[in-house]
């Protein structure tokens, strides 16, 4: 999946963001690339990127956090490191907050953003709860735009159930998918399928189109 080398991925809470941003960082850095992964998420202690550091960095991938990215303090602590990144060549995946709520911080650096080249990939699930019907999910859109003071670029159709994903699953939500293009006016950058299901969709959806991605995160509740 293309992207730029700034790219911010942001979403409906649950809607797999989290893991995307992990998965294009683990690929920047795969192919030689100097490569941050920024975790502006203060607000969910369930899905956050820096829980996942030591997976990151074994893989060459740098983790910048707010400070209680790893509690339940949600205290707005912004590392300076992260204004560094604005500046540095390399690949920089940020992992925005989710919802309007989410994405506060971001519009914080929103002034210093904007002047960059970058990407803002608008994650969508059609399987999570608020963001069934496109209308839904374009509403949702507006709201994390607003509150962010930036504008996304791209769409990326997330739409599976994890490891209970098959193949309907994700072929189901491509209509969904291709309403929410054409209402929010943004193009789809990608749709992703789990890694177990490559080669499973046949040539229903163009293979350039297509993301592969490995589930990295799981609800501490799922775990046994």
């Amino acid at each position: 999946m293309k992207h730029k080398d700034f790219t911010i991925i942001c979403g409906h809470y649950g809607c797999g963001k989290t893991n995307l941003s992990i998965n294009l960082a683990i690929d920047a850095a795969s192919k030689g690339r100097r490569t941050t992964l920024v975790d502006l998420d203060i607000v969910n202690p369930y899905f956050r990127s820096s829980d996942y550091n030591a997976l990151l960095e074994q893989k060459g991938v740098r983790v910048i956090a707010p400070a209680f990215a790893r509690s339940t303090i949600d205290l707005p602590m912004i590392s300076p490191a992260i204004y560094s990144v604005m500046e540095e060549e390399g690949t920089v995946i940020v992992d925005a907050g989710g919802d309007d709520a989410g994405v506060t911080v971001l519009g914080s650096f929103s002034d210093k953003l904007r002047v960059l080249d970058y990407d803002m990939l608008y994650v969508i699930n059609r399987y999570r709860v608020l963001s069934t019907t496109a209308e839904e999910t374009v509403r949702l859109l507006g709201e994390i735009e607003g509150a962010s003071h930036m504008k996304a670029t791209a769409i990326v159709n997330n739409s599976h159930l994890m490891r209970d994903s098959t193949a309907d699953t994700i072929l189901d939500a491509f209509a969904y998918a291709e309403a929410v293009s054409a209402a929010a006016g943004l193009p789809i950058r990608g749709t992703v399928i789990p890694r177990f299901l490559e080669g499973s969709v046949g040539a229903r959806i163009p293979e350039d189109d297509i993301y592969i991605a490995d589930i990295y995160v799981r609800p501490p509740w799922t775990e046994v």
